[in-house]
């Protein structure tokens, strides 16, 4: 579908993978299953854009895999090669949508903006919020350049990288909860607020051009087992050995505090390094970053074992930088060069170009003024 308007209009490509925005009554509960023009319908047109209309899956993004995942980076990569594309907003579910969002950013050199939205109500329900974030993703996508991957949701403009599910129902359901939003989009102004700063973009590795959404099933799609295995009172060793013993070529450990856990288990750590595997060190804890303090089992001693910190990413965006590794050239059986690779994705952003913003001013205090 192409809605059109005067000349000189913002072309911008919605690609539609599913979610609560598509997702309708099915006798039990709800499951996605409206097109991608039938979400579009419901929402306005911001004015001087145009829009088409990608239907690359529909699902719900519990049962989101790096196959659907990888899909997508190449379609973003596939639509940015015509030149006359402005932008691309992506209609995502929200329960799996910081890593998508995550995994595009790594990958994603081109000035033009990636925006992802949803909904936290279903499709076609009256009190939809569906509607609204779309119109505010066009916005946004019709307006900014050189920010990256953004998260739009509720009139708030996120980063992709730190920017997590923070509520399960409530209508605001982003955010970063170390750094403050990007921005805000309302009123037909688009606020940016501050810079994103990210890693140095990845090229589109090689298993992006396996990927098919349909490749779903067990063993149908092959990628590098990445395991999470989550510390707490009486945690062992048994899960994180039992991943290695799996095959995982990558483990994320949810430590507790700012990175801890027992001597046993960084035992484990050490052996599952020497076993080649990458293994990454975050935190259950909500807000903060990552810090050598403690010896003892503590963060110290998951250092010298092998382990990297994280920083301020939390399970499911570290999972992704530790598959992006894997899938990148780097991760191809060195690991002196992938642990690099992890680290620069983990500790190395770059503060990005100054962003250009056409909707309205870049201002804090404009936007504190309207707020």
């Amino acid at each position: 579908m192409k809605r059109t308007n005067d000349g000189g209009a913002r072309r911008i490509v919605v690609i539609s993978t599913g979610g609560t925005i598509a997702s309708r009554w099915q006798g039990t509960g709800y499951a996605a299953d409206a097109s991608g023009n039938d979400v579009l319908a419901t929402a306005p047109l911001p004015e001087g854009v145009t829009v088409e209309v990608v239907d690359l899956f529909n699902v719900n993004s519990s049962r989101m895999t790096a196959a659907h995942q990888l899909a997508l980076l190449r379609t973003v990569h596939e639509t940015f090669a015509d030149p006359g594309v402005d932008g691309i907003v992506i209609t995502h579910g929200t329960d799996t949508l910081e890593e998508t969002a995550f995994l595009l950013d790594l990958h994603h050199s081109d000035s033009r903006p990636v925006v992802l939205t949803g909904a936290q109500r279903p499709f076609g329900t009256g009190d939809g919020d569906g509607p609204g974030n779309l119109y505010d993703a066009l916005q946004v996508a019709s307006t900014v350049s050189d920010l990256g991957v953004l998260v739009v949701f509720d009139g708030r403009v996120h980063a992709a990288r730190g920017t997590v599910k923070t509520q399960t129902l409530a209508a605001d359901a982003f955010s970063d909860p170390s750094a403050e939003r990007l921005g805000r989009v309302g009123f037909s102004r688009v606020d940016i607020e501050r810079q994103p700063e990210r890693p140095t973009p990845l090229p589109l590795p090689a298993a992006a051009y396996k990927a098919a959404p349909g490749d779903t099933g067990p063993g149908a799609f092959p990628l590098p087992r990445v395991a999470v295995v989550t510390h707490h009172s009486d945690g062992d060793p048994f899960l994180l050995n039992a991943a290695v013993a799996a095959g995982a070529r990558g483990i994320v450990l949810v430590a507790t505090g700012a990175g801890n856990a027992t001597p046993e288990i960084a035992a484990a750590v050490a052996y599952a390094v020497a076993q080649g595997v990458l293994v990454a060190v975050t935190t259950r804890v909500p807000a903060g970053p990552l810090a050598e303090i403690y010896t003892g089992g503590g963060a110290v001693d998951l250092v010298a074992a092998g382990a990297l910190l994280t920083g301020t990413l939390r399970a499911a965006q570290a999972r992704i930088a530790v598959l992006a590794t894997l899938l990148a050239e780097g991760g191809s059986g060195d690991p002196a060069r992938s642990t690099a690779l992890l680290r620069r994705l983990l500790d190395g952003p770059v503060r990005a170009e100054p962003a250009l913003a056409t909707g309205g001013s870049r201002s804090a205090s404009a936007v504190a003024a309207r707020a």
